[in-house]
């Protein structure tokens, strides 16, 4: 009789491991849009052989010293059309804009070492973007990550920064827990989104992304290429967006363009790196701080950024969520020429 239990637990087992293995192995395909080559891209040429793509708005009048560098967020996202028509407008102001996909998104490649996707390689493509646009000090507009990537710079460089703008900044790493519980003033009207980031990624995640990410985290391999993980983070975007906005009938469609890897493994160093907060402190160049009413970050980790830069100033924007221009288009860019002209 044991024998037979054993028999069938071994048989079960075998089993089992087959069907997971073929849901883990088993390519998947999304439906989800295809990414698209935007024609005014142009492309810098990385120390390592890379390429870097983006877009500059500017206009003949030029005549500030220092152009505007933008981050978006992610970690892993892109640029998109709407990035660049809702800053367009700062080119009016005398500035250049330059809008880059971070190495491994967009129109910039993918590395074959994943393990290079890191904060440190991020802030080091800044530093070599400045270099090519041979100028002195630059004006950093972070959103999101983008926003924890540009004091994360300055904090390193800070006499590389002349101003910087952050837009529904994330949380400042290693993340202090505490402030997820912070109340805000009652002069700040704040209201929980509709959605959370976590329905989303309950939503589209599966055994395969599973692995994926256990693999590039645990082992700095891929399981899965590029083109197929690519397009599962657009999927991953079409449901975690739901939650960068007050109105969801203001979702926009999903668009092409993000990178899973660099996502997963730039994530992965931030919970490595050392405690910038005593640099941050030390930073004397003026700074905008912006968050929507219904932001999915916690007013905590947005306060924390208002009590370390002590050249900061705060808006928050009515009838947005995480994703500002999204809802207010208006609002957003006002906030941020009149902030620049002070400058």
């Amino acid at each position: 009789m044991q024998k037979k239990i054993l028999k069938f637990v071994v048989v079960a087992g075998v089993i089992g491991a087959i069907i997971y293995l073929v849901v883990v192995l088993y390519p998947r395909v999304y439906d989800v849009p295809v990414f698209e080559s935007r024609p005014a891209t142009q492309y810098w040429k990385m120390a390592d052989g890379s390429t870097i793509g983006y877009t500059v708005i500017s206009k003949r009048m030029d005549k500030k010293p220092y152009p505007v560098l933008f981050l978006h967020g992610g970690p892993g996202a892109h640029i998109t059309d709407g990035h660049i028509e809702a800053l367009r407008p700062i080119a009016d102001l005398g500035y250049r804009v330059y809008l880059y996909d971070q190495t491994g998104s967009g129109h910039s490649d993918r590395l074959s070492d994943i393990s290079q996707y890191a904060v440190q390689r991020h802030m080091d493509d800044i530093k070599a973007i400045m270099q090519k646009l041979k100028t002195q000090k630059v004006i950093l507009i972070g959103q999101s990550w983008g926003a924890v990537l540009a004091t994360m710079f300055a904090a390193e460089h800070p006499d590389l920064v002349h101003a910087m703008v952050l837009t529904s900044p994330g949380p400042i790493f290693p993340v202090n827990p505490a402030l997820a519980t912070l109340v805000p003033p009652d002069s700040i009207r704040l209201k929980e989104p509709v959605y959370f980031n976590a329905d989303g990624n309950r939503k589209a995640n599966h055994l395969r992304t599973k692995a994926m990410k256990f693999m590039a985290t645990t082992l700095g391999l891929k399981l899965v290429p590029d083109a197929e993980a690519d397009q599962f983070m657009t999927f991953l975007n079409e449901q975690v967006d739901r939650s960068t906005v007050c109105d969801t009938s203001k979702i926009l469609p999903a668009s092409a363009g993000s990178g899973y890897y660099t996502s997963v493994m730039t994530f992965k160093s931030l919970l490595a790196i050392k405690d910038p907060r005593e640099k941050i402190r030390k930073l004397q160049m003026p700074v905008l701080v912006m968050k929507g009413e219904c932001d999915n970050q916690k007013w905590g980790y947005t306060n924390e950024y208002l009590q370390l830069l002590h050249q900061s100033q705060f808006v928050c924007i009515p009838g947005a969520g995480h994703a500002i221009a999204v809802e207010q288009p208006e609002l957003y860019i006002r906030s941020i020429m009149m902030f620049l002209a002070e400058q």
